[in-house]
This record gives structure tokens, sequence and C-alpha cells, in this order.
């Protein structure tokens, strides 16, 4: 069987210029399934030509074994290999049933998770530092320069504070002109509520009263509707008593003569 790279047709430096040109405009896709089943059969026949050319380049430039198997969505096979798939395979199997490649593999994991552990208790002292220069604490080892950008640092996150605050206080002062002016408007409605009422509540006494007076007969002789300012209360026409223990003078009184 005739090895699939060398059916291949690979493209010439031009085409290679050219495409890596309309490369450079492209924006970066999402790494994800595609959808489309048109689009997504296009796209794994480029890549897979792709794929099969570093391949065969690894294996040429470097002198290394190079076995590349690939499935397609639809079960086809397609692969390449330098020496033997088989061969490859077998060397690969060897290689991981290796002890002590094993344990060159764990001893690998244990030194990165160190140096990684490391590097996060380093990020989280400078943290620590950081947090203490800003309350103004343990400022002796820091220089001119470092005081300087500390300095700056603080004076802008201040300003932002502030920034922040005072738009806070401006919704806020907002907020209550506009609930000012809901409960003043609410007070006039009720005011005029209440005035309502009391023109109503006085037009029902006045109504009251009326009903309540006699009604004038009929006849020019009859006498008309009671009105009190045409009379005067009657103690004011009787003469008032003479205040007790009052003595009259003589001059008052008349003398008795005898015919």
């Amino acid at each position: 069987m005739q090895p699939l790279w060398k059916m291949m047709v690979f493209p010439n430096q031009e085409s290679e210029e050219g495409s890596s040109q309309r490369k450079m405009g492209r924006g970066k896709i999402e790494i994800k399934r595609i959808e489309n089943t048109t689009n997504r059969q296009v796209t794994f026949c480029k890549r897979r030509n792709g794929l099969l050319k570093k391949a065969y380049e690894l294996s040429v430039l470097c002198d290394a074994e190079v076995a590349l198997i690939v499935f397609s969505s639809r079960g086809r096979l397609y692969e390449y290999a330098n020496n033997s798939v088989r061969a490859t395979i077998e060397r690969y199997k060897k290689a991981c049933s290796d002890v002590p490649n094993t344990g060159s593999v764990s001893e690998a994991n244990t030194q990165f998770y160190q140096q990684e552990s490391t590097k996060l208790r380093r990020q989280i002292k400078d943290i620590q530092n950081s947090n203490r220069h800003i309350l103004g604490e343990a400022l002796s080892s820091l220089t001119f320069k470092e005081l300087k950008n500390l300095e700056s640092r603080l004076e802008k996150a201040i300003s932002r504070v502030r920034s922040k605050k005072n738009e806070l206080l401006f919704a806020e002062i907002e907020h209550m002109q506009k609930r000012e002016i809901e409960l003043q408007n609410a007070n006039m409605y009720l005011r005029a509520k209440i005035a309502e009422n009391e023109r109503a509540q006085q037009q029902e006494q006045e109504q009251e009263q009326m009903n309540l007076m006699p009604a004038g007969g009929g006849g020019g002789g009859g006498m008309g509707a009671y009105d009190a300012r045409n009379f005067f209360p009657v103690n004011l026409l009787e003469p008032s008593p003479p205040p007790p223990n009052h003595h009259y003078s003589c001059h008052d009184q008349t003398p008795l003569q005898l015919v």
C-alpha cells in the first residue's frame, strides 16, 4: 500500500506565501464542533492534509519515527508512518511499560508541582506585603522610588473611591428629590380631598337647617317666616326693677294736700 503522503499534492512556495498572507487577515476561530455538515467535512479534509504534511516534514527533517492514525466521523481510516504503524505502536507499548521511564515521569510531575507550589507561595507573600504597605506598615524596607509608586497608587485608589462615593451620593439625592415631589403631590391631593369633604358636610348641615324651619302660611294676612332680626327679646321691653335698698330723694316725692 502506497503511503498517503506520497499521493498528496503539496503546494509550492508561492502558494504557501499567498496562503500565509491571506491567513494574516483572518481572525481567530472558536475551537468547537462545527454544526454545519458541509463545513465540517471541508475543514476535516484541509486540516487532515496539513497534519499529514507536518508529520512527513517532522520525520524527514528531524529523523524521527512518526506514526499518525486518523479516523473520520464516517469511520474512514487515514494513517501515515515513516517506518510502520504496527512497529511504532509496539515501540510505544514497550516504552510505556518501562518501569524506570514511569518513575522518571512521576519525578517530573513531582518536580513540576513543587515549582508551582513555590511560585504560589511567593505570590501570596508578595500580595501580603503589598497589603501591609497599603495599610502603612513595613515601609522601612521600601526605597524612595517604591514609596513614590505606592503613593501614586494610593492617590489613584482614593480618587476612584471618592468618585464612587460621590456617584452614590448624587444618586441618593436625586432619589430623595423625586420622593419629595411625590410626597408634595400626595399632600396636595389629600388637602383637596379634605376641603371637598368639609364643603360637602357644610352643605348638608345648611340643608338640614332649612328643612327644620316652618314653612309660611297662605294669604296676605298671615305672618311670614320667622326672622329673629325683626323681634326683640321681651326682657328688653320691660322696665328693669329698682335695685334693692334704694332710697328715693325727697324731691322726687309729691306732697299730699288736704282740701
